[in-house]
């Protein structure tokens, strides 16, 4: 039988070699489901319940599994599929597979270190990763350990707070710019209450037990983080650093999105060089708006559905904004993402990258990198499956003909 073709870059190969052994809890972990239970076990229930949960009733939250329940595969069969590769290209970069990883806030919570974590993780296999705006490292850490890196921004409506954090962006070497633009305020996270999740963070008697009887998080990740770094600061929401965790200034950090408009956009596009992509798009008019003022791409988006609960899934708008900006316009998407199959079903679509956020953030949690490696691994192994199986030899021979609704 033929070898497959395998699509990883000489530089990334080198570097998987290189990677860490792999602990053997990650022999139970079969797929990216596995890892959440796992990572369950492992986390302080208010720090899981911060990943895990949503706004409201995570009516969002279930539709973007949902929806690709709503679309069947058919296949071709008799094909040469023995010369295939998953690689795809986007802005002028070549990723060996077309999903990445997507921006998740705060994740040095749940990981010691988790930023660079994850994007060494993505550099070691050729994937994209898109570093958080909300995140607890400095940008410029991630920058130097992991070129190639994308940064996301959460922005303010205020022009001159904005360009100086573009421009640090830029001096910290990033090339990929994703402006988040569905948070105009924060949303209502009752999950997060629930659980005992807080921002600013609260020390209470709760956290303190759910620490204790995971002495693991409390070694490995809370206090190694104190003991190496100090207290964790939002470090990049804008061009100096911001408040710590636990301060009440916090919330200030996250104010005054709702005068962000279209026209800060405009003044970006002419600040930034590089590849713009604007993250939260839900509808044909503002992905069309966004191709005008001059963004290089989308991100079809409801957020992981911790914003507008009800708010459609992004699945469900894809074709038709594909439709819409046209086939040389990238459309990139995430949501719910957690199997070979979704991927290959967006693509098909049209999409011309998934992001796949939490099932990233449990497998750091349960094993670092080497986690993180294992479950790149395991949707890479699916996508190449798929691949075959649908009778096709690269990503870009899918179409909407390999799909049926199953509901008309």
């Amino acid at each position: 039988m033929a070898a497959t073709t395998v699509s990883l870059s000489t530089a990334a190969q080198s570097a998987l070699a290189a990677a860490p052994r792999p602990p053997a809890v990650l022999r139970r972990m079969l797929s990216l489901h596995d890892f959440e239970d796992a990572a369950r076990r492992r986390l302080p229930r208010p720090i899981f319940g911060y990943i895990a949960g949503a706004a409201e009733d995570n009516a969002s939250l279930r539709d973007n599994r949902e929806a690709f329940g709503d679309y069947a595969f058919t296949t071709r069969v008799l094909r040469d599929v023995s010369q295939r590769s998953q690689s795809v290209e986007l802005f002028g970069e070549r990723y060996s597979s077309p999903f990445g990883i997507a921006p998740m806030g705060i994740n040095a919570l749940s990981t010691y270190r988790g930023d660079l974590v994850l994007a060494r993780a993505a550099r070691r296999a050729g994937i994209a990763s898109v570093m958080s705006g909300t995140s607890l490292i400095p940008l410029e850490d991630v920058a130097r350990e992991s070129p190639g890196t994308w940064f996301q921004a959460y922005l303010p409506g205020d022009q001159a707070r904005i360009d100086a954090l573009v421009d640090r962006v830029e001096r910290a070497g990033f090339r990929t710019l994703v402006v988040t633009v569905d948070i105009p305020i924060s949303a209502n996270r009752e999950n997060n209450i629930r659980t005992g999740f807080s921002t600013p963070l609260k020390p209470s008697l709760r956290l303190a037990w759910d620490g204790l009887v995971r002495p693991r998080w409390v070694v490995g990740t809370f206090a190694r983080t104190l003991l190496r770094h100090g207290m964790p600061h939002f470090e990049n929401s804008f061009a100096t650093r911001g408040a710590p965790i636990v301060s009440s200034t916090v919330l200030r950090d996250f104010s005054a999105r709702d005068h962000l408009n279209w026209s800060h956009l405009e003044a970006i596009r002419r600040r930034w060089k590089g590849p713009l992509i604007v993250k939260g798009v839900l509808s044909v008019e503002d992905a069309l708006q966004a191709q005008r003022v001059g963004a290089d791409g989308v991100v079809l988006s409801n957020h992981g559905g911790r914003q507008l609960d009800g708010a459609v899934s992004a699945m469900r708008m894809l074709e038709a904004v594909v439709a819409a900006v046209g086939p040389g316009y990238p459309v990139l998407i995430d949501g719910g993402f957690r199997r070979g199959s979704d991927v290959l079903k967006a693509i098909a679509l049209g999409a011309r990258m998934v992001l796949v956020g939490r099932p990233f953030n449990y497998a750091a949690a349960v094993a670092g990198e080497a986690g993180v490696l294992h479950a790149i691994g395991l949707l890479r192994d699916e996508v190449d499956r798929n691949l075959a199986m649908l009778g096709a030899t690269a990503c870009a021979d899918l179409g909407p003909q390999h799909l049926i609704r199953r509901h008309g």
